[in-house]
């Protein structure tokens, strides 16, 4: 009685899911929002060389759309193409990528089209892929495997997966021992922002005082920050940092620069320190410049994100204090929460996003080049969409990724159908497997029902390969509705919101 129950219970769980399931979910969340936030990440594109009677002319991408794998023949005939015939005749099972290009000339809209940008890899199963909605026999009929689970990509004729990455989680205040220096712990966040990646690292040796770090800012008194970004009285400051446990670490931090009174005092302080030699307007300029665009890029890059970016540093500075009394643990790196992973949707937008702005380049060269000619060339003819498609099919043929990563992309193993669906569900480590890294390598707790604990291979890279449990499922992070909802409860229960 107990096994018909099992096999009830089975039958209907997987009716309606697969082993591949989060990443195709993945990939149709790049389909839906992903190719449309890297195109919203696009600024206004203007070309410097513009003809003489012009005062301004501004190119803009808008409104991303995918259509689905088609195939046009050499007699120009158009029509649908099934993962069969992509395998058999050794081509790509990809789809176009459409955008709407619209030129503004002084600041009026000229000429409006819609252009083909380049082709994507299509995911079988995936919902833009024709296997989406067959049934078994259906798919039988135009020569796939009733079984097989999708999740996978050819190209060139040749099925290829997506090994999902595993990395530190971004956007999130780590503290941990310092192995070297004078600070006994160091904070760290990962700012990431679509291509931004930011380290900033937060110290206190033993004067006392909390300095960051981060890109082409080194050892900055915290407090000063925080009142560049317009956080000045010291009773503000108090407010959002101590507790009546910590409040003597705060005095000490404050004491030592009461005579910043104003940003712009704060800013230029900042700039000496950088030994910056411009004068004042332009130090103070250039130093606003820097913290919109490289501190916290995550919370925003305008003028009115700079005071959310001083209360999330006196929040960071909040958790050091009472990290190093005592009050709370350090940070297990190795913990699970703290891990998130890359699936397809994810490591395909890192692609597109970087050949895009190849694209773009090579729009502007071929442009301004024309316009060297005297002529005014339309931006329909100078979109050369097979530079975004042979870039994402060089990658997804070799493996090799944006940021120099290797065997992100791999033949897919046909050994037998259980060894389809352990590659299937891959995980990697960035870690090189050169270096010791124990505490990496090593079971956690937290990998229980998330990790298979027994597959991963001997060597240099156990405990850096892993594999997904076969029931375990990746979450695509809160909707909307959501986010809503939760924002509402936590409101409820008294929170207060700072924007």
């Amino acid at each position: 009685m107990a096994n018909e129950r099992s096999k009830i219970l089975l039958k209907n769980y997987f009716g309606n899911r697969t082993f591949v399931k989060s990443d195709i979910e993945s990939y149709n969340n790049l389909i839906t929002l992903g190719l449309q936030k890297v195109i919203g990440e696009l600024e206004d594109i203007e070309p410097t060389i513009i003809p003489h009677d012009i005062d301004e002319l501004k190119i803009r991408f808008d409104n991303v759309r995918v259509a689905k794998p088609i195939i046009i023949e050499a007699d120009g005939s158009e029509r649908k193409i099934f993962p069969r015939e992509a395998r058999l005749r050794n081509i790509s099972y990809s789809a176009q990528v459409m955008v709407d290009v619209s030129t503004h000339i002084n600041g009026v809209q000229r000429e409006v089209f819609q252009a083909n940008i380049g082709k994507i890899p299509v995911m079988l199963k995936s919902d833009i892929c024709h296997l989406k909605g067959l049934s078994k026999d259906q798919r039988t009929e135009v020569g796939e495997d009733p079984n097989d689970p999708g999740g996978y990509f050819i190209i060139n004729g040749t099925e290829r997966v997506l090994i999902a990455m595993e990395d530190l989680a971004p956007n999130t205040f780590f503290i941990e021992k310092a192995s070297t220096g004078t600070s006994p712990f160091v904070g760290k966040l990962f700012s990431q922002r679509g291509a931004y990646r930011i380290l900033h690292k937060m110290e206190q040796p033993k004067d006392g005082i909390f300095y960051l770090s981060f890109t082409r800012v080194s050892k900055i008194p915290i407090i000063v920050i925080i009142k560049a970004l317009g956080l000045i009285k010291d009773e503000e400051i108090t407010h959002f940092v101590s507790s009546k446990t910590d409040y003597d670490q705060v005095l000490v931090n404050l004491y030592n620069y009461t005579d910043i009174k104003t940003e712009e005092d704060a800013l230029d302080y900042i700039a000496k320190k950088l030994r910056s030699t411009k004068p004042k307007e332009i130090r103070i300029q250039r130093m606003q410049e820097t913290l919109d665009k490289y501190l916290l890029p995550h919370l925003g890059t305008s003028k009115e994100d700079r005071i959310y970016k001083a209360y999330n540093l006196c929040k960071m500075i909040k958790k050091f204090i009472r990290v190093s009394n005592g009050e709370l643990p350090l940070d297990d790196r190795d913990h699970y929460a703290n891990k998130r992973l890359k699936l397809s949707g994810e490591l395909l937008e890192e692609l597109f996003r970087t050949n895009l702005r190849s694209l773009v380049k090579d729009l502007l060269y071929n442009f301004q080049r024309i316009v060297k000619r005297g002529k005014f060339p339309s931006i329909k003819v100078i979109i050369r969409d097979k530079l975004l498609t042979n870039s994402i099919y060089s990658a997804m043929a070799t493996g090799n990724w944006v940021g120099g990563r290797k065997g992100v992309s791999q033949r897919i193993q046909r050994v037998n159908h259980l060894d389809t669906i352990s590659h299937l569900q891959r995980v990697v480590s960035p870690l090189s497997p050169s270096q010791e890294n124990f505490a990496a390598r090593a079971l956690h707790p937290t990998h229980l029902g998330r990790l298979c604990p027994i597959e991963t291979p001997e060597g240099t890279n156990i405990g850096l390969r892993k594999n997904l449990c076969l029931l375990a499922e990746v979450s695509m992070g809160l909707e909307k509705d959501e986010r809503q909802k939760t924002m509402e409860a936590l409101r409820n229960l008294g929170l207060r919101s700072v924007r």
